[in-house]
């Protein structure tokens, strides 16, 4: 596996639950909890009763400008 595989697979990755977008946009549960409920991070939707976003979706979020 190549440098560019693993960077394809790890933008594809799937975090979920709460508290695992927690841990990686560095924030607790309950203030992730607010953002998701209030639609503030882009590609993050509720499946099955669970939150999910793509990683490297979610971290876009963070570099790009508004």
């Amino acid at each position: 596996m190549t440098t560019d595989d693993v960077g394809a697979r790890e933008s594809f990755e799937l975090v979920w639950g709460v508290e695992e977008i927690a841990k990686l946009i560095d924030r607790t549960p309950r203030q992730t909890f607010h953002i998701l409920k209030t639609q503030r991070l882009r590609g993050v939707k509720k499946v099955a009763g669970r939150w999910v976003a793509q990683r490297g979706t979610l971290l876009t979020n963070f570099i790009e400008p508004e």
